[in-house]
């Protein structure tokens, strides 16, 4: 991290969590924050799902929700991006305040409930947008809609032309009931509908589903079969968790999900389940408290095709994806493979039985 970089992050932890985070969208808008570009390469280059990535390293949904800075952070360092989550229509979300630094804990915890512009506003943004890796859409429902299944399949409608893929995100903690659309009849209801929207776009585009890590043995295996038989086309291991293990800052108490540091070992047990539980059959993207290119080769080791990060750049600031990616670049290279692909699942067995 530079010295710039690191009086950057400064001064933003003066603001409350929140402000802080709309500033630094400002400053990528503005070009005020380094952009390196997305590092690649014949060791780093990723095929996830069809798409073509330059490296693994993605940015999870939740930090871009209206799709305000998509051009500045395909140029950030990072091998795709996720922005969202969109709902139909705009929502304010949950009362402030909803975002909170654990700093202690290398943590964030989160009760936004899917606050965005909705999915029209939305769908204009990334159509104007220069799109220099992969970007995907993270799916939401309004909290008020009548039927939150059809949700999902509406925002796919209006901003599926625009973006690389989408993710169905029933496993935010944040939107009351949301999590109970994660069991199997409902969740398979739901993916067909969303298929069939898929389907029916000029340009159809891989749907991922994002799971959460607080699921039990049985509803994980639930979730395996409805994956391997829906027709989707990867899944993202995890969301944020309700669980307050082990915490120690003042704000472990707060109400919402838990990212960061705390949430690794449990993300990467779920995500080393589902590789068993589906084989290898479907790719998986590892996200969850990665922070540095040893937790992202974890992630891969226990079966992740690519990842995701987003709580440590609160730490790390923006250029945090870049130095991953290169990092894992100096880590095949050190360990003579010819591509990161060769680490998926090799420490499946290791995850399973911690």
């Amino acid at each position: 991290m530079t010295a710039c970089e690191r009086a950057g992050l400064w001064l933003l932890h003066r603001f409350d969590p929140e402000t802080a985070h709309r500033l630094s969208l400002r400053a990528l808008r503005a070009g005020l924050v380094p952009l390196p570009g997305a590092p690649g390469g014949a060791r780093l280059r990723t095929r996830l799902a069809g798409l073509d990535l330059p490296n693994p390293v993605g940015l999870a949904a939740g930090y871009d929700k209206n799709a305000e800075a998509v051009t500045a952070l395909t140029r950030a360092g990072f091998g795709f991006v996720e922005v969202g989550a969109a709902t139909p229509l705009p929502q304010p979300g949950n009362p402030r305040p909803r975002l909170f630094r654990l700093t202690e804990d290398r943590a964030v915890i989160n009760r936004f409930g899917f606050n965005n512009d909705g999915a029209e506003a939305i769908a204009a943004r990334l159509a104007r947008a220069r799109r220099h890796v992969p970007v995907g859409l993270n799916l939401g429902a309004n909290k008020t809609s009548a039927d939150r299944a059809a949700d999902f399949a509406k925002v796919l409608a209006v901003c599926g032309p625009h973006v690389d893929f989408a993710t169905v995100n029933v496993s935010s903690p944040n939107t009351e009931n949301l999590r109970a659309l994660q069991g199997r009849a409902a969740l398979a209801a739901l993916l067909a509908g969303v298929i069939a929207t898929r389907d029916g776009l000029a340009r159809p585009i891989p749907v991922f589903l994002k799971i959460a890590p607080d699921l039990e043995e049985a509803e994980l295996a639930e979730l395996a079969e409805v994956a391997l038989t829906s027709g989707i086309d990867a899944v993202i291991a995890t969301n944020t968790t309700t669980a307050r293990d082990g915490l120690a800052s003042r704000h472990a108490g707060e109400a919402g999900g838990l990212s960061g540091a705390p949430l690794f070992d449990r993300s990467t047990r779920v995500l080393a389940r589902f590789h068993r539980l589906t084989g290898g059959r479907l790719p998986l993207v590892g996200t969850g408290g990665i922070a540095s290119a040893e937790d992202a080769r974890e992630k891969m080791l226990a079966g992740a095709s690519a990842v995701q990060l987003y709580s440590a750049m609160v730490y790390q600031g923006p250029s945090l994806a870049a130095r991953i990616a290169r990092d894992l670049d100096r880590l095949a290279a050190r360990e003579g493979i010819a591509n990161v692909s060769e680490w998926i699942g090799e420490g499946r067995e290791r995850w399973l039985t911690s």
